[in-house]
């Protein structure tokens, strides 16, 4: 079993291991395992493992439960990171903004350390859990494909070498090497769905709704997500356009596609031109895509989608961006920088009504005004000093951080 173990994580990261991983590790039993799994998978001349522990500052016992994975590291030889977070100002759903949490301390720390890989210990059982809550959330193809085995992190690469093993082998391999992990008290908590899920597997087990089946459902969700992903993005590739930002597609051309890949090209336009990882809700998606087969237009996830002639525009929603302001030449909206003279100081805000007046062509530019109001403009207070995308600048330029084939790669990561 050990060796089996060793040889399947391994094999995630096979044929060309990166030289360095980083690992999460929280002191319960499957990132305990995990860490453990790496350091025998790897001789240390050919991979280094350097572990990172996020205090969520949640609970009392988590600085011991750190300080027991420090111990831990010391032991096997790994460096090792503690990370707080400590603004959770008791607002909104606890869960989700400590996941995120959790993930952006990480990555920060990962881009710090110059790791370009960090290994996670979610399991099958993980899995399994996932896919039935999102099943009883109706969810599609996408969400019932669960966790991916690998999933890009900004610049890091988020790796899941554990989805195909059980939480009771992992506990099992811990045994056999005579180690302890930390129990987190939530995990009997019923407060939470997924302990309620967790709990309702033991229920469903004898229909045959078992981890194995579920993890099985996730895997042939990801084989047709994959498939539908690469057909929405040779669709693209095929209808799109892109202009000053925004992206224009034949409004004949998108109503004849089958509905879902109208949604999924939809979903991917909006998250590239707000730069947002997480799409839009659903229900709102399916509000939009009924008004635009209605001949209507509407506003989604802080865009626009305006009908222009015979076309579809999505563009940047003014309000969206209205307060937003950056020094140059630091990046706007999380998608533009503006490139001009060295020695002119200003800040990068959107043009709005105010900054439009002063661009007496406008027009020329084949913009309507709602795309153009959002888009990135130099100012000095209450002077205009360039509007790129808005009139001919001949020292100044808009470029994008990501461009039309980050657009077209996006689709398939999706």
């Amino acid at each position: 079993m050990t060796n089996h173990l060793v040889s399947h994580v391994r094999s995630q990261f096979e044929p060309d291991p990166p030289t360095r991983i980083g690992v999460a590790v929280s002191g319960g039993g499957d990132s305990v395992a995990l860490l453990h799994l790496l350091c025998h998978a790897f001789e240390r001349d050919e991979v280094s493992i350097h572990a990172v522990t996020v205090d969520h500052g949640l609970r009392p016992e988590a600085v011991q439960e750190a300080q027991e994975v420090a111990r831990l590291a010391a032991r096997l030889g790994v460096s090792h990171d503690i990370l707080r977070w400590e603004r959770w100002d008791g607002q909104g759903n606890l869960q989700d903004q400590a996941r995120r949490a959790r993930y952006d301390l990480m990555q920060q720390w990962a881009m710090d350390k110059g790791l370009k890989t960090i290994a996670l210990g979610h399991t099958a059982d993980d899995q399994a859990e996932t896919v039935l809550m999102r099943l009883a959330r109706g969810a599609g193809v996408s969400g019932l494909s669960a966790m991916s085995t690998t999933r890009s992190l900004g610049d890091v690469v988020l790796v899941r070498p554990m989805l195909a093993i059980s939480r009771a082998d992992l506990r099992h391999y811990l045994e056999t090497l005579k180690e302890s992990w930390t129990e987190d008290p939530s995990n009997q908590d019923l407060r939470f769905d997924r302990i309620k899920v967790r709990q309702a597997l033991e229920v469903l087990e004898p229909l045959g709704v078992t981890q194995a089946s579920l993890s099985m459902v996730a895997r042939n969700m990801e084989q047709a997500r994959e498939a539908l992903n690469w057909h929405v993005h040779d669709i693209a590739k095929r209808v799109v356009q892109f202009d000053g930002g925004d992206i224009v597609i034949p409004r004949a051309d998108f109503l004849a596609l089958p509905y879902e890949t109208r949604r999924r090209l939809l979903v991917g336009a909006v998250n590239w031109i707000t730069a947002s990882e997480y799409g839009p809700r659903r229900a709102a998606v399916e509000h939009v895509l009924t008004a635009l087969g209605q001949g209507s237009t509407g506003s989604l996830g802080g865009c626009h989608v305006l009908k222009q002639g015979d076309n579809l525009r999505i563009c940047r929603e003014y309000n969206a961006v209205r307060d937003l302001k950056t020094k140059l030449p630091e990046i706007w909206d999380h998608r533009w920088q503006i490139i001009g003279p060295t020695r002119v100081e200003g800040e990068v805000r959107a043009l709005g009504e105010a900054g439009l007046q002063e661009c007496d062509d406008w027009r020329a530019t084949g913009r309507p005004r709602a795309a153009l109001l959002a888009t990135p403009a130099v100012w000095a207070g209450a002077r205009l000093i360039a509007a790129p995308l808005a009139r001919e600048e001949e020292k100044w330029q808009a470029k994008l951080e990501i461009g039309q084939e980050g657009f077209l790669g996006s689709l398939l990561s999706h």
